[in-house]
Parts: C-alpha cells; structure tokens; sequence
C-alpha cells in the first residue's frame, strides 16, 4: 500500500500546520524557513479565498498545498493560483500532491471557477511532470522579473 493510500486525511489547513509545513519546505529546498514564515501560513490557512490543504499520515503532515481564488489578473477571470506545494521526500512519487491538487480543483470547481494556474522554474522538471500529470499546459501569460536592489 502506498502513502496516497494511507494518508488518513487531506484536510483544510490550520495555522498549527506551520511547523509541519515549514519542515517540509526546508527539507525540499534545503533553505532556511525565517520566522515570518509561521505569520505567511497563518494568513493563508485563515484566508477565506484560501484552498490551503494538508495531508496528514499517523497525526502527521506529510504534504501541504497553498493555493487561492486570484481575482483582477491582468485580464483573467476570477481564477485558482496554486502559490506553492511541497511533499515530505519519503512520500513523494506516491500520489499525495495529487490528492493535495485534486481537493483544490474541487475547491474551485464549487466557486464556479474554471481556470487554474500556476508558475513553475523552467528547470524544475519534477515539478513540470507533476503538474504535466495533473493536465496542466502552457498558458498565455509569461513571468516577468525585476531585481530591486
């Protein structure tokens, strides 16, 4: 049986999540989680256009899922933005962040919104064939980026 199998909730996230969260962020990208980062969760996970998941296994987060309702985008309609996901490393590959994804598509899908995005590096190809699973395609839009220093 796999961890998508096992995971005994995928659940609406909570503002004590931050800690289990912010573990997985920081064992994904081997950066330092700073201390705003329990304030950013606590925003999200209380936020009413929040579609903000966790999967817990055993009493404990092994994925997390932050996304949101994105309105006045620049010429879209009223869309779901998914801002970040992670999967704890030992459970990746198992079918969690699909899950994670799938709750939030149903998410919108009862808001009536039809669209969801994302934005993804260009060489993060794990992420690219995740989202490539999960029917994701190319949209009209492209990343712009301005270093302020």
């Amino acid at each position: 049986m796999d961890s998508a199998e096992k995971v005994a909730l995928i659940r609406d996230m909570r503002p004590e999540d931050s800690e289990g969260v912010a573990k997985i962020y920081h064992e994904i990208t081997k950066k330092p989680v700073d201390a705003d980062f329990a304030n950013l969760i606590h925003a999200h996970a209380i936020g009413e256009d929040s579609a903000c998941f966790v999967a817990e296994m055993d009493g404990k987060v092994i994925g997390f899922m932050i996304s949101y309702v994105l309105t006045l985008g620049f010429g879209i309609d009223k869309a779901g933005w998914i801002a970040t996901l992670g999967v704890d490393p030992r459970h990746m590959g198992q079918g969690v962040g699909a899950r994670l994804a799938e709750e939030s598509f149903k998410f919108y899908k009862a808001q009536g919104i039809t669209r969801v995005f994302t934005s993804v590096r260009w060489d993060s190809t794990d992420l690219l064939s995740f989202f490539g699973s999960l029917k994701f395609e190319r949209s009209d839009f492209i990343n712009l980026t301005k270093n302020l220093e």
